[in-house]
């Protein structure tokens, strides 16, 4: 017989409270992803938020569900443009960053290629 389907729902996870105005919901995560190479979550970011400029050792693919921002790769010219529909990849060990643009929340759906949340911050040494 097949391994029964994983049923999450956003309403029933906790909501994480990151520094400058974001929260974020694990979906599958260490918790509840046993033996499920992802890792995923929904972050709202309220209007003036930015991250910190960072990398992740694997592959990060984020959805714009809601609002608009502007993501740019550290060292590199330009941004790119977040809105409704639009997916981006960040590809592995790449410093990069995010902000809202505008007045609403900006909503996004992350997918990382790892089941453990790994966070490089630029000008602080590597994690482990």
């Amino acid at each position: 017989m097949p391994d029964p389907i994983t049923v999450i729902r956003e309403s029933e996870r906790p909501v994480v409270d990151f520094p400058g105005g974001a929260t974020y919901r694990t979906l599958i995560g260490d918790d509840n992803g046993a033996d499920i190479p992802i890792r995923t979550g929904i972050q709202t970011s309220e209007p003036g938020y930015a991250t910190r400029v960072h990398s992740h050792p694997y592959v990060e693919v984020l959805t714009v569900l809601e609002g608009r921002g502007e993501a740019w790769l550290d060292g590199k010219d330009g941004t790119i443009a977040m809105a409704p529909g639009v997916t981006i990849s960040i590809p592995a060990g790449q410093l990069h960053g995010f902000r809202v643009v505008g007045n609403a929340p900006l909503v996004t759906y992350g997918i990382h290629t790892f089941p453990k949340r790994i966070v490089n911050y630029k000008d602080e040494p590597a994690a482990s």
